[in-house]
């Protein structure tokens, strides 16, 4: 298929929509302190684990975090030089996330080196507070020390101080920035802010729009908060559409799913690109939250083609379902199925219509609808 920008003709098909998005993102410790026997594990205990539980992962990302969440550094380094390249192996679909120590300090270079060793197998290198010594050329000085490692990986800078979400464009204006991370703990702690596990949205509102905001011009994405609240519950991964997931939270959930789930489903309403979770129970929870369902994706290919079939879709107005609907209303629409397909949950044929109505477009509506394409 072919479209027009300007004069020249560009092949339109789906990697023109950009990268797929990080998703729901699995903090996994690399090696992992045992609260019952009061030691943290050995090499053969957290490989034997790695096999067990990243092999088989849910997750989009997996962050293997060498920061704030990690004791063991060196021990863990060493385990993944060992493990990575069999878990790229048996999970080519997972994307590989390195949270690496603040920029030039001792723990920042060695986690360097280990990215230089690990190149091939590394997808992104997850930047713990970022700008906030050195600005945005922390970014700038890992950005050309990655093309010489892998000019693949990308860079998720984490915001996590005022001083941050100040220079939040600069960080940003980088190529090998897809999306930026609201780091809302160490965040919250630098304001001085008392946030609940409940109610942090609310409480960091005000910031999270900044942040967004900058983010929608630079044509970026942002990955929302990690939440604190561990249950007991887990929800089978049959259940996908949300009267199902609905059903389940009443009579199965726990309180800290139903705050998950809310908290979730509330970032995915203000367009966010992925999430971070610490617990395996909740991969399935908030990926029903962020992924239009199989109904809602169903829905949106109706309104489309009743929109292309009534010659309404760059003007005019139809009637659907008992709502008037007209061009903003079919271009979120369109967005619905992009971020299905961003999402990796798009079926072919829904991915083959999608293609078709962006051939029907201009290209600055694509860009006003999709402004992470590659080619757009």
């Amino acid at each position: 298929m072919m479209m027009h920008i300007g004069e020249e003709p560009v092949s339109l098909d789906a990697s023109a929509l950009g990268d797929c998005w990080p998703g729901i993102q699995l903090y996994y410790p690399p090696v992992k302190y045992a609260p019952s026997l009061g030691i943290y594990e050995d090499m053969a205990q957290a490989s034997a684990r790695m096999q067990k539980h990243a092999h088989l992962t849910q997750a989009h990302t997996l962050i293997f975090d060498l920061e704030d969440g990690c004791r063991q550094k060196e021990m863990s380094r060493d385990l993944l030089r060992q493990e990575l390249p069999e878990l790229r192996k048996v999970n080519q679909q997972v994307t590989i996330a390195i949270r690496a120590n603040s920029f030039r300090t001792d723990e920042y270079e060695l986690d360097m080196a280990l990215v230089r060793d690990m190149g091939e197998y590394i997808d992104v290198v997850m930047l713990a507070k970022a700008g906030e010594a050195y600005g945005a050329a922390e970014v700038r000085d890992l950005s050309s020390f990655l093309l010489s490692v892998n000019p693949d990986i990308t860079i998720q800078p984490i915001i996590e101080h005022p001083k941050s979400l100040k220079i939040a464009p600069d960080l940003m204006q980088y190529n090998t920035v897809k999306h930026v991370v609201f780091g809302i703990h160490d965040f919250s702690k630098a304001m001085g802010i008392h946030i609940t596990p409940e109610n942090w949205i609310e409480e960091l509102q005000f910031y999270m729009n900044q942040l967004m905001f900058e983010a929608r011009i630079a044509g970026k994405g942002v990955i929302g908060g990690v939440e604190t609240l561990i249950g007991s519950s887990a929800m089978p991964e049959k259940f996908v559409e949300p009267h199902d997931v609905r059903r389940w939270l009443d009579l199965h959930g726990d309180n800290e799913s139903r705050v998950v789930y809310k908290h979730a489903c509330k970032e995915a309403a203000m367009g966010l690109t992925g999430k971070q979770v610490i617990h395996p129970g909740h991969i399935h929870l908030c990926k029903t939250a962020y992924t239009p369902s199989p109904t809602e994706v169903a829905q949106k290919v109706s309104i489309l083609k009743a929109a292309i079939e009534a010659d309404a879709l760059l003007g005019g107005a139809i009637k659907f379902e008992g709502e008037m609907l007209d061009p903003p209303m079919f271009g979120k629409a369109l967005q619905t199925l992009l971020r299905a397909h961003a999402l990796r949950a798009l079926t072919p044929d829904d991915m083959a219509f999608a293609l078709h109505v962006l051939q029907l477009l201009p290209a600055q509506i694509i860009r006003q609808n999709w402004p992470y394409g590659v080619l757009l």
